[in-house]
């Protein structure tokens, strides 16, 4: 009996690209909102470490993240701080939980 040399079907297909991206990087400038936008309504979660800005200007950085929270909640996604230099923002679809927060160690040490 002749085989056609194909093999297995089932290995040989190629998997979908990921539906969903993440991509971190610094947040430099408030110029820098218009392709953080675009990412998100692209399907992707973005990580901003907003040091850099912090350290240029304060009023900056709230303005930047107020518009940031804005665009959003009204796209349907989800933004929340990552400790104390981060930001995550999500597209529609991708919740943050926000469930407790673990104990401090000062407040589950053992006192002797």
């Amino acid at each position: 009996m002749a085989t056609s040399g194909r093999g297995n079907q089932e290995a040989e297909t190629v998997q979908p690209a990921p539906s969903i991206l993440l991509k971190a990087f610094p947040l430099r400038s408030q110029e820098e909102i218009t392709r953080i936008k675009e990412d998100v309504k692209n399907n992707t979660i973005v990580i901003l470490k907003i040091t850099p800005l912090a350290q240029r200007s304060v009023e900056e950085l709230k303005t930047t993240i107020e518009q940031l929270t804005e665009f959003t909640t009204s796209f349907g996604g989800d933004i929340a701080r990552l400790g104390e230099e981060r930001i995550v923002i999500t597209p529609p679809g991708v919740k943050i939980w926000r469930g407790e927060r673990a104990p401090s160690p000062q407040s589950s040490s053992v006192q002797a």
